[in-house]
């Protein structure tokens, strides 16, 4: 008999993340499933590391051209067999009673796509989870991330997404997008008519980025991505999304008139206090309430940034879809 849900991991020089992850789905309390992990073109090969969990887990390893995070995942949708697909990053882990949660959800609510939120684990670097604070907190705008029941569609997110395997391939998969291809997907999704759901308990650890200068490239590519979206689904763009662009607008103008009324830094200062006592107090640590003010900052202005910077280039000059760093996006 086919698994009920295909585990797909894409991974790109990643081993040492993918060791953690495969671990954590050898202790899964519910266990009708198959991994299905390809690896998109890595230097650094995790081969090995899948070879050791082949007596433990069903699972299948697959090497191929680098092409990306979406197209890496059609390419193991292909190779799948269970009725549910479950996309994972490669720097999750997974707590025992995930794929329990997701089988008792469904039992409960059936769903065409579903996601759940993500956690920092007490392992993680500081930086870690100050950056994990600054993509989930109300204060950062993260809050619209899946963490609770909105008014609002929930549009799931390719590190923590599950979607039927028939409504992915109807879908044809993710798109050529190398940044925003989650929330594009999510889209084609509500279009479709399909059915999605957030479930709240089927929650992951989520590293993301180790530093915050990888931390920036990779929220500024995110706010790039979001014109790509709205030139293709005008009505996707709501108003929050204009926060972070807001935000980078008005921390220029203060900064500006710092050179003639210094007092209009409080402004500034009172957002960093705010989010130093919140981050401290959740994270049970004032190291990480200080580094949680800078991937604030990061997070808002990185965002922010690159949505304006993608709002000229497209919008006003009329230019073509595309990306920051693109050579140094993993240095």
């Amino acid at each position: 008999m086919n698994p009920k849900y295909s585990v797909v991991i894409p991974v790109y020089n990643r081993p040492d993340e993918v060791d953690e992850l495969l671990q954590s789905l050898c202790g899964q309390t519910y266990q009708n499933f198959e991994v299905v992990v390809v690896e998109d073109g890595s230097a650094i090969p995790c081969k090995q590391v899948v070879k050791k969990y082949t007596e433990m887990l069903d699972v299948h390893y697959f090497e191929k051209p680098n092409s990306g995070p979406g197209q890496t995942r059609n390419y193991a949708a292909e190779r799948s067999r269970g009725e549910y697909l479950l996309i994972l990053d490669s720097d999750c882990i997974l707590p025992e009673t995930y794929l329990a949660a997701v089988e008792a959800k469904l039992q409960r609510e059936p769903a065409d796509a579903f996601g759940g939120p993500d956690r920092a684990h007490d392992s993680f670097l500081d930086v870690q989870k100050a950056i994990n604070y600054a993509m989930t907190s109300f204060f950062t705008t993260g809050g619209i991330r899946g963490g609770k029941k909105k008014m609002d569609k929930f549009y799931p997110r390719s590190f923590n997404m599950g979607v039927r395997a028939e409504v992915y391939k109807a879908l044809g998969g993710f798109s050529a997008m190398r940044f925003g291809e989650d929330i594009d997907f999510s889209i084609r999704i509500f279009k479709g008519g399909y059915r999605c759901r957030l479930f709240p308990e089927a929650w992951v650890w989520h590293k993301r980025r180790t530093d915050l200068k990888k931390f920036f490239k990779q929220v500024h590519n995110s706010g790039i991505a979001r014109i790509d979206l709205y030139k293709k689904y005008p009505e996707s763009l709501k108003l929050v999304h204009l926060l972070p662009a807001v935000f980078t607008v008005g921390v220029v103008m203060v900064l500006l008139v710092a050179f003639i009324c210094p007092w209009s830094l409080l402004l500034l200062a009172l957002f960093a206090v705010v989010i130093f006592i919140d981050a401290s107090i959740r994270n049970k640590s004032i190291k990480i309430g200080a580094l949680s003010v800078i991937a604030a900052f990061i997070q808002l202005t990185g965002y922010g940034s690159g949505f304006l910077r993608a709002w000229w280039k497209r919008c006003i000059c009329g230019g073509k879809s595309f990306s920051a760093f693109e050579k140094t996006f993993y240095k």
